[in-house]
C-alpha cells in the first residue's frame, strides 16, 4: 500500500512508520516538527530513518537516503491548501493520523493549540480524505477521553461523555467527526486508544524519559499522587503492531447494528474504536522500581498530590483487540524500560 503517515518525527509514527517500510509498503511521513519538547530527539528520528535535517524544507518532499520507499514532508495539518495539495499529488491507499499536540498537562496552559492541530487538523485530514478517494483512515485516540469512568478495565463499551482535560477533549471530538464521515461519506475510520505509550525514542516529556534523565543526572523526581496512580504502560512495539493490524483490516459496518444499547465503538456506518494497551496496571512506584532496577541506582523522590487533569488509574480492556484482530499486546514492563534505558545511554552518550 501506499500510506501516509503523519507524525513521523514523533515516537509512534517513527516507529510505525519503519515496520511498514521493512514489510515494503510505500509511506509518505509528514509531522510540523514543532518545539512542543527537545526537536534534537525529533530530527533524531527523521535522521535515524535517512531524512537529515539540513533537507527538511517546509512543504517539499524529501527523499530518504536509508528506504527506497520513504519520503517525508514537513507540514502542519492546519495548513489545508498545502495538505490538499499533498492528497491530490500522492493519491494514498490509507492514511494513519498520529499527529496531534499531545500533553495533558500542557492543555491546561495552551488551549489553543489542542484546537488548531486536534480538531482543525484533523477535520483537514477527514476532508482530503474525502475529497481524494482515501477509504481507509486510522487515527490516534487515547485512554484519556475516559476522564471521570471508573469502571475498571476501561472498556470502549464505556461512556466517554466526562473527559476533564482539553486534550482529551479534543480526542472525543476525533472519534465523533470520524463517524460522522464514515455515516456520511463511507470512510473506514478506526480510533485507537493508546494506554501510555513508551520505550526508546520516546517522547522527553513523558515519566519514563524524565525519571531516567533524573536518575542519570543524580536529581529528585516529583512523584504525583504519592506513587499511587495506576497505569497501564504499553510498549511501543505493541502498539505498532496494533496499528499495523488496524491498518490491514479497515473498520467495517456492524451487522444488523441499532442505536439502543448497541455498543458504542461500532456503528451501522464502517466504524470502529479499540483500546491498544498492556491490560495489565503497574503503579507508578513499581514502575519507579523498574527504571532504578535499570540504571542501577535509587531515585530521590518528592511525592506530590494528584495533578489537575490526570486520572488515577487506566486500565485498558482489549477484547476486541483480541476477538477482531488475534492480537494482545505482551511487553513486561522491565522488559520494556530496559531497553529504553539502554537506548536512551546510547543516544546521550551517558
Amino acid at each position: 500500500m501506499k500510506i501516509l503517515i503523519t507524525g513521523t518525527a514523533g515516537f509512534i509514527g517513527f516507529h510505525l512508520a519503519q515496520k511498514l517500510l521493512a514489510r515494503g509498503d510505500e509511506v509518505v511521513g509528514l509531522d510540523s516538527i514543532n518545539d512542543y519538547y527537545d526537536i534534537r530527539v525529533k530530527y533524531g528520528r527523521l535522521a535515524e530513518t535517512g531524512i537529515a535535517k539540513e533537507d527538511v524544507q517546509y512543504g517539499n518532499l524529501v527523499q530518504s537516503t536509508k528506504y527506497e520507499k520513504y519520503r517525508f514532508v514537513q507540514m502542519k495539518l492546519e495548513d489545508k491548501s498545502a495538505l490538499d495539495a499533498l492528497f491530490e499529488a500522492e493519491k494514498f491507499d490509507a492514511v494513519c493520523n498520529l499527529a496531534a499536540q499531545a500533553g495533558v498537562r500542557y492543555s491546561l496552559e495552551h488551549p489553543q493549540a489542542y484546537i488548531d492541530a486536534n480538531i482543525v487538523g484533523f477535520l483537514n485530514i477527514l476532508e482530503a480524505c474525502r475529497h481524494y478517494g482515501v477509504k481507509n483512515l486510522s487515527y490516534a485516540s487515547s485512554s484519556s477521553v475516559y476522564g471521570l469512568n471508573e469502571t475498571l478495565p476501561f472498556s470502549t463499551s464505556h461512556n466517554v461523555d466526562h473527559p476533564i482535560s482539553l486534550y482529551a477533549a479534543s480526542k472525543k471530538s476525533n472519534e465523533l467527526m470520524a463517524h460522522t464521515y464514515s455515516h456520511l461519506f463511507g470512510i473506514h475510520t478506526t480510533g485507537l486508544r493508546f494506554f501510555t505509550v513508551y520505550g526508546p525514542w520516546g517522547r522527553p516529556d513523558m515519566a519514563l524519559f524524565l525519571f531516567t534523565k533524573a536518575a542519570l543526572e543524580g536529581r529528585t523526581i516529583d512523584v504525583f499522587n504519592n506513587g499511587n496512580m495506576l497505569r497501564d504502560f504499553t510498549y511501543v512495539d505493541d502498539i505498532v503492531e496494533g496499528v499495523t493490524r488496524v491498518i490491514d483490516n479497515p473498520a467495517q459496518a456492524a451487522a444488523n447494528w441499532i442505536e439502543e444499547g448497541a455498543d458504542a465503538s461500532r456503528s451501522s456506518a464502517p466504524y470502529k474504536v479499540y483500546n491498544i494497551g498492556n491490560n495489565n496496571p503497574v503503579k507508578l512506584m513499581d514502575f519507579i522500581n523498574a527504571i532504578e532496577n535499570a540504571v542501577g541506582k535509587e531515585i530521590p523522590k518528592n511525592l506530590m498530590p494528584l495533578q489537575a487533569g490526570d486520572v488515577p488509574a487506566t486500565f485498558a480492556d482489549v477484547t476486541d483487540l483480541v476477538d477482531d484482530l488475534g492480537y494482545k499486546p505482551s511487553t513486561s514492563v522491565q522488559e520494556g524500560i530496559n531497553k529504553f534505558v539502554a537506548w536512551y545511554r546510547d543516544f546521550f552518550k551517558c
